[in-house]
């Protein structure tokens, strides 16, 4: 599950907008599909994936403090 040079470029980038769902269709299936074989890009969504359900979390008040 490793992505070679020259493969496809990584997708740390676009992980925020992915968990978010903000992505276009085509953009999230090669998101989707790169994560199957990357496992640097995998590990960095699971990263983000945790965040963003801890922020999820949290009230607006506790953002203000």
């Amino acid at each position: 599950m490793t992505a070679e040079r020259g493969d496809e470029p990584h997708v740390v980038r676009l992980l925020g907008a992915y968990v978010l769902g903000a992505l276009a269709a085509r953009e999230t299936g090669r998101v989707a599909q790169h994560l199957q074989r990357c496992d640097g890009c995998a590990a960095a969504y699971v990263e983000v994936a945790d965040a963003e359900c801890l922020l999820s979390l949290l009230d607006v008040e506790d953002l203000l403090e």
